[in-house]
This record gives structure tokens, sequence and C-alpha cells, in this order.
């Protein structure tokens, strides 16, 4: 293993780095980080995505965001203009090509569409577009704008995203590696990673406020919430060491009611724990709800009611933000009527639950107890194989299993934790690979996965877990046997 560690990156070794970073593509010549400070001191209060999340925080509010890009600046403006009365922030989704860093090949992509008339890209290639084209992106808008992508190296991407006026940063070197990659080690983009969190850093001590958003579904695929909480809590950690300030920690909709309030509740509270207990205070923690990740439901109503059904628990659980799904997620990249129409109906739904007093059940009480026991079994022996140093815990602790993300394909994540639903949704272990969970909680997924089986007269087996990965497309939670 290599030097990695979890201190904060050194001036001089952070600018050397810088110049090779700015070459990897020519619009990198177009960053200036003195440039970078005036355009973000000039962004008027309404376009500053710390603002907007804190002012939802203090009073209780839920702000919507959607997912969003297409290839060209005008393009993408009219696409995120046309979704802004129905949302509260904006995303701006990054292209695949550039999400591998693929610069060449978006290009293409750029002038194919530009050809065609029409997007041929997934998404937006910000660093093509550099600087001044993503500059005039954040001045036709009248809201935050976020950059929302997929990428284990996105240094360049984060420079010129940030000097335009970007004012909050998607991603991590956890989450955007095991669940986006197969071959890239778990070291390299850590490292990376920390880079973009020490430009974040540099922006805070100059008193620019940019936030930063590790992503919380994973594989979006029956995750159980510990899972997504440790790699929350760990980019947490590694973002606050290099002098982030304002985090939104994450978590994606499983389907169970009691399961997802009990996740996101105790995410706040876990966090603070590890925060504090590290030695931070000066940070302001946020949440952000995601709708459901998995496969939907083909016909617009039934994905509409999926959708309905992550807003009330979002609402209910008082998360700072949701990620808004569309009714045509079943069917390929969704239109803007589409977004608009799952941005209203998520609406909808929060606005009728706002007034609504919390739920509170010994349901979501015990979820929450055995959520923090997992987390805290995890997060003490990632501490232990890593001296204290959670960059190189992180890294041992996939290579031994200790932390293991299901349905992942990168080569750093062994694979052998397998989730399964119990007999009411909510998300058990089958098989709990090399995890350390305690007996008690291990005996407890046992009995819950028990339960199931004798419901549905069958035992327990893998058949139940493929069942459950296909049943909300199906219009069920439970991948119950015909």
């Amino acid at each position: 293993m290599t030097d990695l560690n979890n201190r904060r990156l050194d001036a001089a070794a952070f600018d050397a780095e810088r110049g090779e970073v700015l070459q990897g593509w020519a619009t990198g010549a177009g960053v200036c980080f003195a440039d970078a400070l005036r355009v973000q001191e000039a962004l008027p209060v309404e376009k500053r995505f710390a603002v907007a999340l804190a002012e939802a925080d203090a009073q209780g509010h839920t702000l919507l965001q959607p997912r969003a890009g297409v290839a060209l600046v005008r393009e993408h403006v009219a696409l995120l203009n046309g979704l802004s009365p129905y949302c509260d922030v904006l995303p701006t989704t990054i292209d695949a090509y550039t999400r591998h860093n693929r610069y060449a090949e978006a290009q293409e992509g750029i002038d194919r569409s530009r050809a065609a008339g029409t997007s041929l890209l997934n998404g937006f290639p910000a660093v093509n577009h550099g600087v001044e084209g993503c500059r005039r992106l954040v001045e036709a808008l009248e809201k935050p704008v976020q950059v929302r992508h997929g990428t284990p190296d996105a240094r360049l991407l984060a420079e010129i995203t940030l000097a335009a006026g970007f004012s909050s940063f998607e991603g991590g070197g956890i989450s955007y590696n095991i669940p986006y990659a197969k071959h890239v080690p778990l070291e390299r983009s850590i490292r990376h990673w920390q880079y973009c969190d020490r430009l974040v850093g540099r922006f805070e001590e100059a008193g620019i406020s940019i936030n930063r958003e590790p992503f919380g579904p994973l594989t979006g695929t029956l995750v159980p919430p510990f899972v997504s909480h440790v790699v929350a809590i760990l980019e947490g950690l590694l973002a606050l060491e290099q002098g982030v300030k304002c985090i939104t920690l994450g978590y994606g909709q499983a389907g169970n009611v009691a399961q997802d309030i009990a996740a996101l509740r105790s995410l706040r509270r876990l966090a603070n724990h590890y925060f504090l207990n590290a030695g931070f205070t000066d940070y302001r923690l946020t949440t952000v709800f995601h709708q459901w990740m998995g496969g939907f439901p083909e016909d617009e109503s039934q994905a509409t009611a999926v959708i309905c059904l992550g807003a009330l628990v979002a609402r209910q659980a008082r998360a700072t933000k949701i990620i808004v799904k569309t009714p045509h997620e079943a069917s390929g990249v969704p239109t803007l009527e589409a977004n608009q129409a799952g941005l209203k109906a998520t609406r909808q739904m929060v606005n009728m639950i706002s007034d609504q007093n919390r739920v509170d059940s010994p349901d979501i009480q015990m979820e929450i107890d055995v959520i923090e026991a997992e987390v805290h079994a995890v997060m003490r022996e990632i501490l232990r194989l890593g001296g204290g140093d959670v960059a190189r815990g992180a890294v041992l602790a996939f290579a031994a299993g200790v932390m293991d993300v299901p349905f992942a394909p990168a080569k750093a994540n062994l694979g052998k934790l397998t989730p399964v639903r119990d007999n009411h949704g909510a998300i058990r272990l089958f098989d709990v690979g090399n995890v350390p969970l305690p007996a008690d909680v291990l005996a407890f997924h046992r009995d819950k996965i028990a339960e199931r089986a004798r419901a549905e007269r069958r035992d327990p087996s893998f058949n139940m877990v493929v069942d459950d990965v296909r049943a909300i497309s199906a219009s069920k939670l439970v991948g119950r046997p015909a």
C-alpha cells in the first residue's frame, strides 16, 4: 500500500499537482483561481447553494432537485430554465465520457450533437465547454447549480466548474469509485478526491462556501443503510480534513418506510458523532434523500406512486433536500416534461406532509438502534485497521471485506455481502460476508429472513435476492413467489 493518509494536502505539493491537472485538456488553461474567487464572490445570494441549504435546514423546509444534463450550453440552459419553476436548486448532470476523463470523445459528442440538432450525449460535458461555457450557463440561471456526475478522477472537472460559478460539487473517492468503476484502485480515487476537497477548502479559506455532497445511494440496489452510512461518514471525514465546511450526506430510498425514515434520521446523528469525535466543530451538515434508484415500473402512473412514496418518507425524515426522479425512469433519459411531472408530484406530497406531525414508532426506533450498532461496529474496525487514519483504514477495509457494497463492479470491492428483504420489505443480510457485525445483530437479521421464509413457504435462498431486485419494477416491494 502507498503512503495514502488523511492529512491535509501540502500547499506546495497541491500547487505542483494543480499545474499537471490543468494540462489534462485544453480548457484547463482557462482556469485562474483569483478569477474563480471573483466569480464566486460576485454570485448573488440566490445562486449560492450553501445559503439555500442553510436556510432550508434552519426553517425546516425540504428542497427539491432534479437530475438533468444535455450536450450543448444553449440547450442545457433551456432545460434547466424549464425545470427552475418546479424545483429549488438545479443540477448539471455530466456525460459519461467526461466521467471517465475521455474528453476527446466528449468533444466528438458535442460536434455530432450540433450537427444533429439534438443532444447525443447523456449529460453536459463541462470540461470541454470550459470555464467560459460553464460561466455562461451559471449566468443564465436564477438558482444555485450543482455538478452531479460519477467520476473517480474529478480534479479537472472541479477546477473548471467551480471557477465558472457552480456552488456545489457532488461525489467522493469511495462513492464515485466502488459503484461506478471496475479497475480504478481505491487509493488512487481517494487521493484524487482529496485534491477536489482541498480545492474546496481553499475557497473556504478565502471566504467562499462551496457545498460538498458525497453520493449516498452507491449502487442503488438493496444497499443496507449501514453500508451507505459508513461510506458517507468516511467521505465526510476525508472532506473535512481538507478544509470543507459545508457538507451534505445522502441516503438512497430502500422502500420500507420505517427503515428509510430511521436511516435518514440516524445519518445526521451518526455523522455528527464521528465528526465531533475527530475534532471537527466548524462545519455545516445537511442531508439529502434520493428517491428510488432501482428499476422503475414502465407504467407512468405506477412510477409516480414510487416517486410519491419517496417524497413522503423524505419529508417525514426531515431531509434537507430530495433528489427527484421521473415517471420515465424505466424508458431512458427523461424529457423536460417528465422531469416536471416528477417534481410536481413530489412537491404536492411534500406540501401535504409538511404540516403533519413527525411520525415516530417503536419500529423506527428499532431500525435506528440496529443501524447505529452496525455503523459503530464497522467504523471501529476501519479505525483499527487504519491505526486511526480513515483514508488508510477505508482501503484496508474494502480489501478485507470489512466494508462491502452489494452489486458493485469495482475490483476493490470483495462482493460477498448479500442483502435481501424481510417479510415487511426492510433490507436485511442474507450473507454478511466478512463484515464484522455483532452477534446479536446477525441473529436479528437471521430471524427477520426466517420470518419471511415461513410466510412464503420456501427456504431462504439467493432466489429471494433475485426476486427482490426485480420487485419494484413489477409493482411490488418484496419479491414474493408467484
